[in-house]
């Protein structure tokens, strides 16, 4: 009986439940979107900022306060030894580490033109940084002695290109070099020469002191926190050397990220308010046009509580079938909106489907207040049509 009042309840209010259907199913897709976006966020946002280059930095103690991997080692005078500081990296090395890669700096000069030299493992420039644009090409060979790549503010103050030559001189010695590539990083890099590490130490007159080097540089995946942990992993197997995040790096995406989940939170409670909104518009017609079956229903033996039982069971069933329906157009709206924020789909979580039809029952029941005003119809009022 209970089951057949609700069908026919539904079947003879089908115009105005529907006017609340789709409501709930527009905020529901919404909310489902947003919370697969929510979900997945973290993971995008690595991935973006992996991008973005190196984020951990090993220098020298004294550079503790830069803020950029280059400027940890260039305002440094100091050095760090290139065997330990690698053999560390090598014993906490695991999936999240991208690239890793030494860093020689000192200053040289082309044609009598002072620049920043800056010796590494070429063929890992392209791992550690992602996002530079280069003209020409790569360096593949670690240890190519006769290549290097160009920063594009160096090129553009040389008058260099692709496969041209260039003498780099310090104190007396020179070595040419071919350019294999002109890298455009739209940061400090964009002023510097990269050429092979070892060379760059011979070239210094560093060749007999053992392996020293600037900085070691890192591409960590993983959120702020997991780099600030395997930083501090790095540090207490370095006591005398100086590791931390780059902090511009590491902060930036932590600030952005706090700020998205903030955004989607008050996203969703306004969402849910103007679901709940529509809801009770439609619920309160509805209590105006159910007076006289409410009435009868009570001058039949029903209990308030039996008839309002029926009324929820209704308005929770709305929100349980807009809330299914909302779930599925929100993995497309989901997977819309990470193809045009990130450049590549949303993963769907399906535990933001219970969440997502939990949140519309609610908003639902919250809408059905109106039909509190039920419980106070007297059958005889209604009985004598007034």
């Amino acid at each position: 009986m209970f089951k057949r009042l609700l069908w026919q309840m539904m079947m003879g209010n089908r115009g105005r439940l529907t006017v609340a259907l789709v409501a709930v199913v527009s905020g529901a897709a919404v909310i489902s979107a947003l919370l697969n976006l929510q979900f997945d966020i973290e993971r995008k946002l690595t991935q973006e900022f992996r991008v973005l280059g190196a984020n951990i930095v090993i220098a020298p103690a004294q550079s503790a306060h830069a803020t950029t991997a280059t400027d940890s080692a260039i305002d440094s005078p100091s050095l760090i030894d290139e065997d330990a500081a690698l053999a560390a990296v090598d014993r906490n090395r695991n999936a999240e580490l991208e690239a890793a890669a030494p860093f020689f700096y000192f200053v040289a000069t082309v044609n009598k033109t002072p620049v920043i030299a800056a010796g590494t493992w070429l063929d890992q420039l392209r791992a550690l940084n992602p996002s530079w644009q280069i003209q020409g090409s790569w360096v593949e060979a670690r240890g190519d002695q006769t290549l290097c790549i160009v920063g594009r503010n160096v090129a553009d103050r040389l008058k260099l290109a692709p496969a041209s030559k260039l003498d780099l001189t310090y104190q007396g010695r020179s070595v040419r070099f071919t350019v294999a590539g002109i890298a455009d990083s739209g940061s400090n890099e964009d002023n510097q020469i990269f050429i092979d590490e070892k060379n760059a130490q011979q070239l210094a007159g560093l060749g007999g002191l053992g392996s020293q080097i600037s900085a070691v540089q890192l591409n960590v995946r993983g959120t702020p926190d997991d780099i600030a942990q395997y930083a501090t992993r790095l540090g207490a197997a370095l006591p005398d050397d100086d590791v931390h995040p780059i902090r511009d790096v590491a902060a930036g995406e932590g600030a952005l990220l706090s700020r998205i989940r903030l955004l989607i939170a008050a996203m969703v409670g306004l969402i849910l308010i103007l679901t709940a909104l529509c809801v009770l518009a439609t619920m309160a017609a509805l209590a105006m046009e159910r007076r006289e079956d409410v009435g009868l229903m009570k001058a039949l033996g029903g209990s308030i509580s039996r008839i309002m039982a029926l009324f929820l069971t209704e308005v929770g069933a709305l929100g349980a079938a807009g809330g299914i329906a909302g779930c599925m157009a929100g993995v497309i709206l989901s997977r819309w909106m990470g193809d045009r924020v990130f450049g590549a789909s949303i993963s769907p979580r399906w535990d933001a489907v219970p969440i997502t039809v939990g949140m519309m029952i609610l908003a639902s029941m919250a809408g059905a207040l109106p039909l509190r005003m039920l419980g106070k119809v007297k059958p005889a009022v209604i009985l004598r049509g007034e």
